[in-house]
């Protein structure tokens, strides 16, 4: 007896048989895309032609000398995606102009291998790093430094985890609380709009001497499984989330978000 096999609707064989890890779908306008990136370096888009026809254009986006490790679409610009990879560089794409990004900045001395885009405040992406540090980025500022030739500097960096950031994903309704994982079982919430109030000083000086000093942004750490892969935020119940790890699935919610 022969097993059925569902044949996939389309494959993308750009790739020529080239390992990949980055993919990311835009369904904004109505006009569904797909990107795809390899480990050569190259980015392809598929468009949907009909209900279950797709085309690979036939030119890659190229740029990186490393593998592209994420891509995600703009959430407000149909036209516009970002690219993160190995060789420690985040580069922003319109694809009208396919011939070179429109700006491409050195984000990390390590590989970056996540990327996460704030549908909220469209300026901000937050990358995570193979050094475990995970940074966010202003697009106004990155585009100002790069006109005027000076270096490029996150609007905030953490190093908290001291394993590979393997997943990175802001809040859908919070534009300053994100979630992060890395590959020391952990999985951190964080609001970026807390700051540790002035009377506190004295107090965290005192705990420094031979102790880990918690940043005033980390509001919680969610442990237990084992090389935790993904986390998402579900998009309607407020502050659940679910994590993919070597251990199995969390489905969890935080008292505080």
């Amino acid at each position: 007896m022969t097993a059925n096999v569902t044949k996939p609707l389309f494959n993308v064989d750009r790739h020529n048989k080239v390992e990949g890890y980055a993919m990311d779908w835009s369904s904004l306008g109505g006009k569904y895309r797909l990107l795809s990136g390899d480990c050569a370096g190259k980015i392809y888009l598929s468009n949907l032609q009909s209900n279950t026809h797709f085309n690979t254009e036939p030119q890659a986006y190229t740029g990186h000398t490393s593998s592209v490790e994420d891509l995600q679409w703009s959430p407000t610009e149909e036209s516009v995606f970002a690219s993160c990879s190995a060789d420690g560089t985040i580069r922003v794409w319109d694809i009208r102009t396919r011939n070179r990004a429109q700006l491409s900045w050195k984000a990390h001395t390590t590989d970056v291998n996540v990327i996460t885009w704030n549908k909220l405040t469209d300026r901000l992406i937050a990358s995570g790093s193979d050094s475990g540090e995970f940074s966010v980025w202003d697009f106004r500022t990155v585009a100002s430094n790069l006109s005027q030739k000076q270096p490029t500097t996150p609007a905030a960096s953490f190093k908290w985890h001291n394993q590979p950031i393997t997943s990175i994903e802001w809040h859908p309704a919070e534009s300053s609380v994100l979630a992060v994982s890395g590959a020391d079982d952990q999985i951190t919430l964080w609001d970026l709009a807390l700051e540790r109030d002035a009377e506190e000083e004295p107090m965290v000086a005192n705990m420094k001497e031979g102790k880990v000093e918690v940043p005033p942004q980390l509001l919680f750490i969610h442990q237990g499984q084992e090389s935790v892969k993904e986390v998402h935020w579900h998009p309607q119940a407020p502050g659940v989330l679910v994590s993919t790890a070597l251990s199995g699935f969390n489905i969890f919610k935080t008292i505080n978000s």
